[in-house]
């Protein structure tokens, strides 16, 4: 049977990339203890497309 815990996937989408206005768009998957962190994570990931690193926030 498997485990019922607290750990949630989420998508991470950049913030930066909206605002360029080129074509895609940079995302991560991860995952997240909901009961440690309840509120919507940042973290700064690399993104491809404009060749630097961002900040990524968790999307629903």
């Amino acid at each position: 049977m498997a485990k019922k815990g607290n750990r949630v996937q989420v998508i991470l989408e950049c913030t930066e990339h909206k605002t360029t206005g080129l074509p895609g768009t940079s995302r991560y998957i991860t995952v997240k203890n909901k009961k440690n962190t309840p509120e919507r994570i940042e973290l700064k990931k690399f993104n491809p497309i404009l060749k630097k690193v961002t900040v990524h926030k968790e999307i629903k």
